[in-house]
């Protein structure tokens, strides 16, 4: 028989993280573990990765919901995931959990030539939210760092400074040197947006993520229609997860690219869902991390490295906190690599 328990983890940002909704210095996440009665030492763990104020499972009854979850693990293995189904964090954590315990405990989700140390995974830089200034010296050290593909935060400033700031680093370097991506967390209006995409285009944008807030379909879908720059949809697919509502959506909107983050989007079988419904338009997408810890970006990682995908992808995001898990997990330059030699340390948790 099958058992399982979970654990609260706050994760303490190195630096504030700004974005057009909020300034965070920590960010709260959830650990849960499954193991065979028989064998308690091995076990597999997975990242319940909860997002206050933008996860559809932000509820007062989540602890609730996840203690419940462990209770029918057994029942969630042998396939029915109605208990959590609409709780999208907890799917992602209850499949990474159970898919580690199926492979010997040993963090390994979905194994190929990634986790055998024999592949890369390119990533892009990201430059959050600040001042001109500061943004501009976190771009330098992004490049600095080897990266050749960046995403702004923006939505959040002065657009006449954003711009700026954009065009600045525009200048300092060509296309070919710089690919940038633009995310906007829906930091425009519908009002705005075509005319500040108009001037962000004659910069060589390669897309911006949620230019207007979700759930606004009509305006969306005009302004993918005319945007001259890829529009790519984000916090759009958030709460969406039933199979026909999300090709009502992607067939209502027809943007140029989905991002897929499985914390938010149900866990990889949700992921696969999107997935699907945007290859009838042959819609493009990628996957991002949604502020995961190690736990949550390995599996991301492991997922992504199975998809045959070649765009630079956003798991960019582990060298964000001071408490993060220790990992094999390496940033090297503008690639995500894994050591197969390296080891986990998962701390003392108080598990419930």
């Amino acid at each position: 028989m099958l058992q399982a328990s979970f654990c609260k983890y706050i994760l303490k940002f190195k630096n504030p993280a700004m974005t057009s909704r909020e300034v965070m210095l920590e960010k709260p996440t959830y650990y849960i573990k499954a193991w065979h009665d028989s064998e308690p030492e091995v076990f597999g763990i997975g990242e319940c990765g909860l997002f206050p104020g933008l996860s559809c499972d932000d509820r007062p009854d989540y602890e609730t919901r996840l203690s419940e979850a462990c209770r029918s693990i057994n029942e969630i293995a042998g396939g029915d995931t109605s208990l959590i189904s609409d709780f999208p964090s907890i799917m992602f954590g209850v499949e990474t959990a159970l898919l580690d315990l199926e492979n010997g405990g040993r963090r390994i989700i979905y194994p190929s030539l990634w986790t055998a140390g024999e592949m890369a995974i390119t990533i892009n830089g990201l430059v959050w939210m600040g001042s001109k200034d500061e943004m501009i010296g976190r771009l330098g050290e992004k490049l600095e760092a080897g990266f050749r593909c960046i995403k702004f935060k923006v939505g959040g400033l002065d657009f006449e400074q954003e711009l700026d700031m954009i065009s600045s680093a525009r200048k300092a370097f060509s296309p070919e040197e710089l690919e940038i991506r633009l995310d906007a967390n829906g930091g425009f209006t519908p009002e705005n947006a075509l005319s500040r995409l108009d001037r962000l285009a004659e910069l060589d944008i390669h897309s911006i993520e949620q230019p207007i807030k979700q759930r606004q379909w009509n305006e969306m879908a005009e302004i993918c229609r005319l945007s001259p720059i890829p529009v790519a949809l984000d916090e759009e697919l958030i709460g969406i997860t039933h199979p026909r509502e999300m090709a009502r959506m992607i067939d209502t909107v027809r943007p140029a690219y989905i991002i897929l983050k499985p914390s938010l989007c149900g866990g990889f079988s949700g992921c696969s869902n999107w997935i699907e419904a945007a290859s009838r338009h042959d819609i493009g997408w990628w996957a991002t991390s949604a502020l995961e810890s190690n736990i949550g970006l390995n599996a991301i990682a492991q997922w992504v490295a199975t998809q045959n995908v070649s765009m630079p992808q956003g798991l960019g995001t582990g060298q964000l906190y001071l408490n993060n898990v220790e990992s094999p997990i390496r940033q090297t330059g503008q690639t995500l690599v894994y050591s197969p030699d390296g080891e986990w340390s998962i701390p003392d948790l108080e598990w419930n």
